[in-house]
């Protein structure tokens, strides 16, 4: 059955959640195969710069005068803010994610707040479980670091992407430890669509 929510709840969804609350959940412990835990790992080690490349410069001065100026109530400072947008453009693209989603989940799992820390233990920007440092990590992964965040977190969302074979509804109930409830998944989408939306794209999590 497709659930949906009305655009205009789904404004006010996302207007309350970049206000004030943040529904931050719990990813869950599954054991990983050794190929895919060693796939992971490879993934996470690699600390190529993080300078995103855009199909242009026009692009991507666009890009980034815009989503600062979405982002500037709750990054004041102009430098730390290029700096986080250029990083989850980065880590978006290197996964083979919409940044614009990845900056919708942000909003909805931290509400932009760098040491955010869930009840669960969740954290950072992305909300990550620490039990990911033992599984695909190393003892110097300090998961309040922004790159290493964004890095785990869009990791993570493509690890559950691709067991569920491309379904995002379902990978985004994972990420957030609420596979097949419907409102997390939604509430990313009307984040997604409403505050971040940018030409034009696919938008594959409701039901």
């Amino acid at each position: 059955m497709r659930l949906t929510i009305s655009l205009n709840l789904l404004g006010v969804i996302g207007t309350l959640l970049f206000a004030n609350h943040a529904w931050a959940g719990a990813q869950q412990y599954e054991p990983l195969a050794a190929s895919v835990q060693a796939a992971l790992q490879a993934t996470i080690a690699d600390h190529a710069a993080p300078e995103p490349q855009f199909p242009s410069l026009e692009e991507k001065i666009s890009w980034l005068t815009e989503m600062s100026r979405r982002l500037e109530n709750r990054m004041p400072d102009r430098e730390a803010r290029l700096d986080f947008l250029k990083t989850v453009y980065y880590e978006a693209k290197r996964a083979g994610l919409d940044p614009q989603m990845v900056l919708g989940l942000i909003q909805v799992e931290s509400g932009f707040r760098k040491y955010a820390v869930s009840s669960a233990g969740a954290r950072g920007y992305m909300q990550i479980m620490p039990f990911w440092v033992k599984l695909i990590g190393s003892q110097d992964s300090n998961l309040f670091h922004l790159r290493t965040n964004l890095r785990f977190g869009c990791t993570i969302l493509r690890h559950y992407l691709d067991i569920e074979k491309g379904d995002l509804y379902r990978a985004l109930g994972r990420y957030n430890g609420s596979l097949g409830k419907p409102e997390y998944p939604n509430i990313v989408r009307g984040a997604w669509e409403k505050r971040w939306g940018w030409g034009p794209r696919v938008i594959q999590a409701t039901r």
